[in-house]
């Protein structure tokens, strides 16, 4: 039986009859009626409390994070984002799997979907393809996660916005090491140093990482530095530098587990990962400039520019037989990407008609030029080595995008928030092998949208937000989906489509004090031209639309601090993540004609219908602090055909440790048992695997233990 997604007009009604009566409930919390000051960003690009915006938007501070836990991953404790699904796959080799509202759960490599930021500057390409590999958790100051239609504002790929900020250097200064030891040979230690004299800040942090793995052929290693310098002259004016370098050597690759295989033995790696040794080496460099200027009281520009590299090599296990026809592109990709960019933007603040008004309008453009090298995997009967030239091209993709958008209080509680984007992406592909076997594949093709958002908030308490929102999106094709043609034809897949979405939420934000925060959302996204998989055999994927598809839901929150020491928060999302259209997909390739059929009602793979999550936490900053966690993912389908799932699963945390002062000092001190029923699952999926080996599995029982001294 298909569950039925909760009426978004009963979910308003229900929660306005609950909340309304909530200072009759609560007197004493809404007697506070001060709500949180979570001041963010992303939503508007103007500094705003999270409670005023019109949009659902998540402030997380990156404390929370890396408390009493590893501090590498994103997706290890962020379960209290509502309708983020993060989701670590214990392959570093691999990005890891981050869906928001079920948009961006079909990756299979890297984030599309999803626009990635760094302090302002863009993670995710022109192309739409991101990733979150080089996050620097310990240097963090927040997270905020934009959810909803308002994330369109910033271009291609933006069913979800995730930016990370540094913090910045204040004083007095302080100097933070950390140690970290766990199961499976799991090493971390890291360094971080923050001062603030006269004009100048600065944060730097330096991590070293290792991991054995608790499947052979799993082990990884890297190093990451992150550091912020800000400059501040004058009143209203400030430069700002980043630069961030991550290097991760040696992540090999165990890939994922067939059904047979995970049901032998959850820990094995498949056999053909030790055959060709399957690996992947990444080094990225990357720095930018941003500039503040105050012109006046009321006016003031950014000016932001970046530029970075990154080398890419990576074995892959494609069998030799495949490798022989003349248009494989091997068992070995080299990528070698320069890529930057700009943003121009100017900001006014003030009156209109007597009501407050801010209003932006900016510029941004972006490229990337990668040269993209195809090895074989083999020399002779020697296999896992760089072999013969197969591929090499350059693929360049470019974008220009021009926004504006504002938010005016037109009457005494009423706040109308609009925008629009207009987004130009260009792709150029330019091939350099060209044999009487293998021809020109060389091509070019452009993209357009306009993506309009408009928000409208009421106040109806100081206490009480409700707010509504509707926006169109757009999603072009990544490099690599336009690659290659179904029917291997050569040339570029110019038939591909970008998909085109109408997003639209209604929600309630409810904050007393600073002891309880709550919130409530019911979404809809409709999509047409859905990029999904038409082909995947020999290590070779190609792309193709299909129709429409739905995807519907609603996400709650509740975050409370109660009886002086403790703290509770909950989660859940609800997803009901459909194609709407039928459509003919291939089971072989080349394909010239596509003969399996994709039902209509068919579940979208990689997107489970519930997402739970709570916590309870005991503590202060100093003294003892304890803390349980469980989280429960129902089954999730691994491909479009429905006929495989990864079963749904509960998994509990527990963290105990302790703190203490020694005068400039504060030692920190934890305990954290992972998995605690020792349950086996599959922590992440690999959506339309051609080889059937979708499933990742979590690791068992395991332990980590750590200590933090802080020198002020």
């Amino acid at each position: 039986m298909r569950r039925r997604a909760p009426g978004t007009g009963s979910v308003a009604v229900a929660l306005a009859i609950l909340l309304g009566n909530a200072c009759c409930i609560y007197p004493a919390l809404a007697a506070e009626a001060a709500p949180l000051r979570d001041i963010v960003i992303t939503a508007t690009r103007v500094a705003v409390p999270a409670f005023d915006v019109p949009a659902s938007i998540s402030d997380v501070p990156a404390a929370e994070l890396r408390r009493d836990s590893l501090g590498i991953n994103l997706g290890d404790d962020i379960g209290f984002v509502p309708g983020l699904l993060a989701r670590n796959r214990n392959n570093y080799a691999q990005d890891q799997q981050i869906s928001i509202r079920g948009i961006g759960a079909s990756s299979t490599f890297g984030v599309r979907g999803v626009r990635i930021y760094q302090d302002g500057i863009p993670q995710t390409g022109p192309d739409g393809e991101g990733q979150v590999s080089q996050f620097n958790l310990d240097s963090a100051q927040r997270i905020e996660v934009l959810r909803g239609p308002f994330s369109a504002l910033y271009g291609n790929s933006s069913g979800g916005v995730i930016q990370i900020f540094t913090a910045s250097g204040t004083a007095p200064g302080q100097v933070r090491t950390d140690v970290g030891y766990g199961s499976f040979d799991t090493v971390r230690a890291g360094v971080d140093a923050s001062d603030a004299v006269g004009p100048l800040a600065y944060n730097v942090d330096f991590t070293h990482f290792s991991f054995g793995g608790y499947r052979p052929h799993q082990s990884a290693r890297s190093e990451s530095f992150n550091g912020k310098v800000d400059y501040t002259f004058g009143s209203r004016r400030k430069l700002t530098f980043i630069a961030n370098i991550l290097s991760r050597p040696d992540a090999n690759d165990p890939q994922g587990l067939t059904a047979a295989e995970l049901a032998a033995n959850p820990d094995q790696t498949d056999p053909a990962s030790l055959l060709f040794n399957t690996r992947k080496s990444l080094q990225q460099q990357e720095g930018g400039l941003i500039l503040h200027l105050g012109l006046t009281r009321r006016q003031s520009i950014r000016l932001m520019g970046y530029y970075g590299h990154r080398t890419v090599l990576q074995f892959l296990s494609i069998p030799v037989g495949p490798q022989k026809a003349p248009t494989s592109s091997g068992g070995v990709i080299d990528l070698n990407r320069d890529f930057g960019g700009g943003d121009a933007r100017w900001t006014w603040q003030g009156p209109v008609a007597g009501r407050p008004l801010s209003w932006v309008v900016g510029v941004s453009y972006d490229t990337q030029n990668e040269l993209r090298r195809g090895y074989d995997n083999f020399i002779g009967g020697t296999l896992g080595v760089v072999g013969a030239l197969r591929r090499n091209e350059n693929d360049i993709a470019r974008n220009i995008d021009e926004y504006t958008q504002g938010s005016w209080e037109f009457v005494p509680r009423w706040t109308l928030t609009a925008g629009i984007r207009h987004s130009e992406v260009r792709f150029l592909s330019q091939d350099h092998f060209i044999t009487p076997t293998n021809g020109n594949d060389s091509g070019a093709i452009t993209y357009t949208a306009s993506s309009p958002v408009a928000g409208l908030l009421f106040a109806a308490r100081p206490w009480l937000h409700f707010y509504a929102s509707y926006g169109q999106g757009f999603q072009t094709p990544i490099a690599a989906e336009l690659a290659y043609q179904p029917d291997g034809a050569p040339g570029l897949n110019f038939g591909l489509r970008p998909a085109r979405s109408v997003n639209s939420e209604i929600g309630a934000k409810f904050r007393m004090g600073r002891k309880l925060r709550a919130g409530i959302a019911a979404f809809n996204t409709l999509t047409r031209n859905e990029i999904v998989v038409a082909t995947n055999v020999g290590g070779r994927s190609t792309y193709e639309n299909a129709g429409r598809t739905r995807r519907t839901g609603a996400e709650g929150s509740l975050d409370y601090r109660f009886a002086g020491s403790w703290h509770a928060q909950l989660a859940y999302t609800y997803i009901d993540a459909i194609y709407i259209d039928a459509y003919l997909t291939c089971t072989a390739t080349p394909c010239a004609t596509a003969t399996q059929l994709i039902a209509s009602g068919n579940r979208l793979p990689g997107v489970p219908h519930n997402d739970g999550y709570a916590r309870i936490e005991w503590g202060r900053p100093i003294g003892w602090r304890a803390s349980l966690t469980g989280q429960y993912i129902s089954a999730i389908a691994v491909n479009d055909a429905n006929t495989e799932f990864a079963a749904a699963y509960p998994v509990f945390n527990a963290t105990g440790g302790y703190a203490r002062d020694f005068g400039s000092t504060r030692l920190s001190i934890f305990l954290r048992l992972n998995n605690i029923l020792d349950r086996r699952y599959v922590g992440s999926v690999i959506v339309d695997d051609g080889n059937g080996r979708y499933f990742e599995p979590a690791p068992g029982f395991n332990v980590l233990a750590g200590f933090t001294a802080s020198f002020h």
